[in-house]
């Protein structure tokens, strides 16, 4: 089997394993969301490089909207997704280190989670921009500490595994 033709196939099964992460085996409210999505984005990353990790990104926001929606379809959650994507893979391609996890997640968490994802809250339903980031800081803190721990283990453990039989 070709290089790609095991990209493509093994990057559907990680979209098909963040959308059952992130719809499935999640805490969310209509303006939190805490859970393990992030998993399969980062293994994406990890493995495949940008490109492939915005991709899935962006299909896994938009099929998990469509096919199980939480709320209404906002496309800005999607940007965010993509671009969460791109930060996974341009960090820790072929070069992770625990400096890049924290950098990477660090951006993810609070740049593209916090503040991001809460204008398009304030966008989507016209709370106040600051109340909304004021009570999405905890769960940042949260998942920024979870996602780096997590993807040093991920990167440690699992990646070498994968990388054999990809």
């Amino acid at each position: 089997m070709s290089k790609n033709l095991k990209n493509i196939t093994a990057t559907a099964m990680l979209l098909a394993l963040e959308i059952i992460l992130s719809r499935f085996l999640s805490y969310s409210v209509w303006n939190s969301k805490i859970g393990f999505g992030f998993v399969a984005v980062a293994l994406c990353g990890l493995l495949f490089g940008p490109v492939y990790a915005l991709i899935l990104g962006g299909l896994a926001d938009f099929l998990g909207a469509v096919l199980f929606p939480i709320g209404p379809y906002f496309f800005g959650f999607t940007l965010t997704a993509m671009l969460t994507g791109l930060c996974f893979g341009i960090f820790l391609y072929k070069k992770a280190n625990a400096l890049k996890i924290l950098l990477c997640v660090f951006i993810n968490q609070f740049i593209l989670g916090l503040v991001v994802n809460s204008f398009w809250i304030h966008l989507l339903y016209g709370t106040p921009f600051s109340a909304v980031l004021i009570f999405r800081i905890p769960q940042s803190a949260i998942l920024l500490a979870v996602q780096f721990v997590t993807i040093l283990v991920l990167n440690k453990l699992v990646v070498p595994q994968l990388k054999r039989v990809l």
